[in-house]
């Protein structure tokens, strides 16, 4: 089935694994209503791909050689944000989740997804729909309601603002080691500066503050 306005979908595939990434073309191809315009298997060649080829939908894997597909896809996003990005991953946690939703991500699913099931996902979010692994998205809901104010917690204390782009730069998905590096901080003073933006906004986990910030930045 083509698209409303006859067109095929065109599909960037973006793995390391090339045995996957045939497999994938190769199911996409014999689909019918895809255009397969390009593979990659690192985040700057999927970025650059991106840019190039102007696919309906990437393909995305979290786990790149040289970064994350959260990084990956928040560039893309931001450049083009028409591209709709389809995470396919084996990766399942909570965490990475919802850095693919605050990076702009269109869906996520996992790879234990069926042949059929994962052609309908693409077809969907190339339409403007986003999905969501139902094997996951109780946790994930679970995650964000659990930073709703509840009665024995009060409002938190300011964050400084190292604490801030600490926290923004935890938003974007990214690790200790990779904010040490951005901040020219050591992984120990990362870890020091999370801690504190923890107790301060009474959370537990990374998903949670970085929801947290998602919600902040929408209300400025």
């Amino acid at each position: 089935m083509l698209r409303t306005d006859g067109s095929l979908i065109r599909l960037l595939l973006v793995d390391d694994h090339e045995v996957l990434r045939i497999g994938l073309r190769t199911l996409f191809t014999e689909a019918g209503a895809f255009q397969v315009i390009g593979e990659a298997a690192t985040m700057a060649s999927a970025v650059h791909l991106a840019a190039k080829l102007q696919p309906t939908v990437v393909l995305m894997d979290v786990r790149l050689p040289d970064g994350s597909g959260i990084e990956a896809c928040r560039a893309i996003r931001t450049k083009h944000p028409d591209t709709r990005v389809l995470f396919l991953t084996s990766f399942a946690d909570d965490d990475a989740v919802l850095a693919t939703i605050l990076a702009g991500a269109d869906g996520f699913l996992l790879k234990e997804v069926s042949s059929e099931q994962l052609v309908e996902a693409v077809k969907a979010v190339a339409s403007g729909r986003s999905i969501l692994d139902p094997a996951i998205t109780r946790r994930v809901l679970g995650t964000v309601r659990s930073l709703s104010p509840s009665p024995g917690r009060g409002p938190h204390d300011p964050l400084s603002p190292q604490e801030e782009r600490v926290l923004a730069l935890v938003a974007e998905g990214k690790t200790n080691k990779e904010i040490a590096g951005a901040l020219s901080l050591s992984d120990k003073t990362v870890g020091h500066y999370l801690e504190s933006i923890f107790q301060k906004l009474h959370v537990t986990r990374r998903a949670q503050a970085a929801v947290y910030f998602s919600q902040q930045q929408s209300k400025r």
